[in-house]
């Protein structure tokens, strides 16, 4: 019994131990021979250089400058090989004095560690012709590796600032948000540059290198390519150059929209400022000359700028009258100014505009008018109707970061404000004041829908599966009345606009003047606008479309501190649309 014991246990320990040879010999050799690999096979990953950005007619807007970049080895920081670097320092500051000689050195023992098997960038860029003539000297340094690289170049400067957008070294932050994004070099940081930069970047490549223990390379075994994609946006440029010089050096913003698909043939927030600063990082004097500008050239007030529509609101209040049972031959008698409980809420046209119906109501922007029609309907429904027609909310442009705006009622103003709605504050949002709040690209988004009865959705990417179209079922009785008020704002007498708008085509347009600070009850007369400090001045609007009987484009216009929407804007707009004319796109 006992030997049978022994022989079974010496049975299960020999058993075990071919077991074990087994598995190592056989079951694991796959595993041990990948690990095995990736002792000896690297992968590199590779990059494309970036995609241009070119406008509908196919001009390049942004590109890459080919140049060159200086690398150094790692592992120079004994007392004796760092001679080496200090010698390649020397080399750089020689030939390219722009570039510090302390500041390279810091930047090599910064990047340098003993774990660093890539190659140090010590330049990112210097230009070809520069470099291509001290080419040999820098090449035959064993210690130094010469790349191709590129330089991000604005060919427009400041022209589509906010479209085209910038770049920025990638962060840890970019890279938590996006792995892939620690191969590429810089990131977008606004505009289509951050809206498409993946798309922008392209496809990674790679090589698997069979390396030494030295991680030399020796041999490629495989590799896959880069690739590198354009993009085409929807603006023209042409058109773009021409509105930036319209509107010199004046504050806000200018649309001009298709009509029937949304592609944006311009779009503009001013000022602008030169994106170029940006590419190799901007200077503490220009970043501060940018920064304490009190017209904020940094902000996109295209989808950034949140501002009171004013006047150009009624077309829409005006359909939410009819659409709330007000007879389209309701009239009131305009006299001025209007008497709620102890406060006096007053016409702009403080001599009255008399008897006023719908139509007239739009072509001279009678305020009382729109004050007596919305306490008929009420804030309520004065939301639900400007909320179909994108009043409060992301148009859906492609580019970052875009603002909703307020589109305010009762429950709005509890939730946000702890406090009730006062019948006043519906007479002050009738005319497009108080809490309301847009962005010019709602505003143009907004005006197409009154010409066409469908909301677009505005975009810059040249791609028909952007397309899309929200029908705003506006009844046609009504659509034919907001239109004809439009209509006569710039083709009739007593028009707000009518002065103004000097076009070939026959424009529809809507002035409107967003006061920034009150009028205190003891004025008697307003002060005129050019009387105001400068940033006391309301906001002047213009929304346009054209042609009249075939609408094809939005005009949309806002001049911060502007004044009257008419004067301010309405000689811009007839430019504008005379400079569509002349590049093909409307026919007289």
């Amino acid at each position: 019994m006992r030997l049978k014991f022994i022989i079974g246990f010496i049975f299960i320990i020999v058993a075990l131990l071919l077991g074990r040879v087994y598995y190592l010999s056989i079951q694991s050799n796959e595993y041990y021979e990948s690990l095995s690999k990736k002792n000896y096979i690297k992968r590199f990953y590779t990059t494309s250089s970036r995609g241009s950005i070119l406008d509908r007619n196919g001009k390049y807007l942004a590109i890459n400058k080919v140049g060159f970049s200086i690398n150094v080895k790692p592992h120079l920081r004994s007392s004796e090989k760092f001679k080496d670097v200090e010698e390649v320092a020397r080399l750089i500051v020689k030939y390219f004095p722009d570039f510090k000689y302390e500041k390279l050195l810091h930047k090599y023992k910064q990047l340098d560690s003993p774990y660093r098997h890539n190659l140090i960038k010590l330049v990112d860029y210097v230009p070809y012709d520069d470099f291509f003539k001290h080419y040999t000297i820098f090449n035959s340094n064993e210690n130094v590796e010469i790349e191709l690289a590129t330089l991000r170049k604005y060919l427009y400067k400041d022209v589509a600032a906010h479209v085209l957008g910038y770049m920025g070294k990638t962060t840890v932050e970019d890279i938590k948000n996006d792995e892939n994004s620690k191969y590429f070099e810089q990131t977008g940081r606004s505009g289509i540059e951050k809206y498409y930069d993946k798309v922008l970047r392209g496809e990674l490549g790679y090589q698997d290198v069979q390396v030494n223990s030295l991680y030399k390379k020796l041999k490629v075994l495989d590799e896959v390519k880069s690739t590198k994609r354009d993009i085409q946006l929807t603006i023209d440029i042409e058109l773009q150059k021409y509105i930036h010089e319209l509107f010199g050096k004046q504050a806000g913003a200018v649309v001009v929209m298709d009509i029937n698909n949304g592609e944006l043939l311009a779009a503009g927030s001013f000022p602008e400022f030169d994106n170029n600063l940006f590419v190799n990082g901007i200077s503490h004097e220009d970043w501060k000359k940018i920064r304490e500008d009190f017209n904020h050239p940094f902000t996109n007030k295209l989808i950034n700028g949140l501002y009171p529509p004013g006047s150009v609101m009624k077309m829409g209040i005006a359909i939410s009258f009819l659409e709330n049972d007000v007879s389209p031959n309701f009239s009131v008698y305009c006299n001025g100014e209007m008497q709620l409980g102890s406060r006096k809420f007053r016409c702009w046209n403080d001599k009255g505009h008399l008897r006023t119906g719908f139509v007239k109501a739009i072509r001279e922007s009678c305020d009382d008018f729109f004050y007596k029609g919305s306490l008929k309907v009420g804030i309520n429904n004065i939301h639900k109707t400007l909320d179909r027609f994108g009043i409060g909310k992301k148009t859906g442009v492609d580019l970052p970061v875009e603002f909703i705006g307020i589109n305010p009622d009762k429950r709005w103003k509890k939730e946000t404000q702890k406090l009730p709605w006062y019948m006043g504050e519906t007479l002050v949002a009738s005319i497009g004041q108080g809490f309301i709040n847009v962005t010019p690209m709602q505003i143009a988004r907004y005006t197409g829908a009154m010409a066409t009865n469908k909301l677009q959705k505005p975009h810059l990417l040249k791609d028909d599966s952007l397309i899309e179209s929200i029908d705003t079922n506006i009844s046609q009785r009504d659509l034919r009345i907001v239109q004809r008020g439009m209509y006569e704002v710039a083709n009739k007498p007593l028009g707000t606009a009518v002065h103004y708008i000097k076009s070939k085509t026959t424009v529809a347009a809507k002035t409107g003047t967003a006061q920034v600070v009150g009028i205190p009850q003891s004025e008697k007369k307003r002060m005129k606008e050019h009387e105001l400090e400068y940033f006391q001045r309301s906001q002047a609007w213009l929304t346009t479309y054209a042609p009249y009987k075939n609408p094809q484009y939005v005009v949309t216009i806002l001049v911060e501190h502007g004044g009257h929407g008419g004067s301010a804007a309405g000689p811009m707009a007839g430019k504008i649309f005379n400079k569509l004319i002349e590049l093909g796109y409307i026919d007289e």
